[in-house]
């Protein structure tokens, strides 16, 4: 039985993940922290399901010593390395925190697996915010990376640190740079779910608008149940490589906004009121990406349609409200 450790696994990735892996008959192990296994019932509502069915290790990733001890005990046949501090606009408010937290973890996993089991088959999760500031549309592979925000900045920098283990060590390690993807799962401070969650209360009388940013930035959104399947094929290649998973499609928040007020039977126009305070300091206008290697390498194709990920969403969300 093969053994996969995830960092992040109590969050929108990692629980699709776990699911994913233990169907496939893995033996799942998750770094959580303490407060996680003290608060199981909120700290860990996405995966409360398969809960006993994966074996939970108390760490912290902003700690080398506490790496190498799950890491040892484990001995992992691949790794999947999913936290990091991932909202963007709190990147912004503690750049410091962002930092530290997300290029230290990657560095401490990569270091512990090339001194402990240098044959595990390492992932890590990259971001279309690598591309920030983009001087090519579609972003490929072979993108030049111009971050704006510093989590971008620590994504890229996990991303050099990935592939500099992998040439320099031998170690068998991918990344994944990611673009948008999405969920009921999805944390209430990103976008697309602040907007289908309050639908639904505006819907049930709850709330009377919806406050955001900059509404004509386009993203490329995907599903994240489908991305991770990608996760899972890149590890299962003989050779550590970096491959761009997207939808190959880009929406503007204005659209997500009409398709999920729509569906819900309300116009978008008369609740979403545009506030300067959801502005980033330096924009990103448009991420789209070409997801053609992974089709062709790996086999990996996405088939569902935005309008599908929009309303999935906001249906659970008006469940969840009533």
């Amino acid at each position: 039985m093969k053994k996969a450790l995830i960092t992040g696994i109590t969050g929108q990735d990692g629980s699709y993940l776990a699911e994913l892996l233990l169907e496939k008959g893995y033996e799942v192990h998750g770094i959580v922290r303490r407060v996680a296994l003290e608060d199981p019932e909120h700290r860990m509502w996405r995966i409360r399901h398969i809960r006993k069915d994966v074996r939970f290790h108390s760490g912290s990733l902003e700690s080398y010593p506490s790496v190498y001890k799950v890491l040892h005990d484990v001995l992992p046949d691949e790794c999947y390395h999913l936290a990091a501090q991932s909202f963007v606009s709190y990147s912004f408010e503690d750049e410091f925190s962002t930092l530290n937290t997300n290029i230290n973890g990657t560095h401490y996993l990569l270091d512990a697996l090339r001194s402990i089991c240098p044959q595990t088959r390492f992932y890590f999760a990259g971001s279309s915010e690598m591309f920030g500031k983009v001087n090519e549309v579609p972003q490929t592979e072979s993108t030049q990376f111009h971050p704006r925000s510093s989590y971008g900045i620590s994504k890229v920098a996990g991303f050099h640190l990935t592939r500099n283990y992998r040439e320099s060590y031998d170690i068998r390690a991918s990344s994944g740079i990611l673009f948008n993807h999405e969920s009921p799962r999805r944390g209430f401070e990103f976008v697309t779910r602040k907007i289908t969650s309050q639908v639904a209360r505006i819907k049930k009388g709850l709330a009377k608008d919806l406050r955001l940013g900059n509404l004509d930035a386009k993203r490329d959104w995907g599903h994240a149940q489908d991305y991770v399947n990608a996760m899972w094929l890149m590890l299962q290649q003989e050779q550590g490589d970096d491959y761009v998973i997207a939808s190959g499609e880009a929406h503007s928040v204005r659209e997500f906004c009409d398709v999920a007020f729509s569906h819900a039977g309300l116009d978008y126009r008369e609740f979403v009121v545009v506030d300067q305070q959801f502005f980033r300091p330096a924009e990103v206008e448009i991420l789209l990406g070409n997801p053609a290697k992974a089709t062709r390498v790996l086999g990996w194709e996405y088939k569902r349609t935005f309008r599908e990920l929009v309303l999935e969403m906001v249906d659970a969300d008006l469940a969840l409200v009533r």
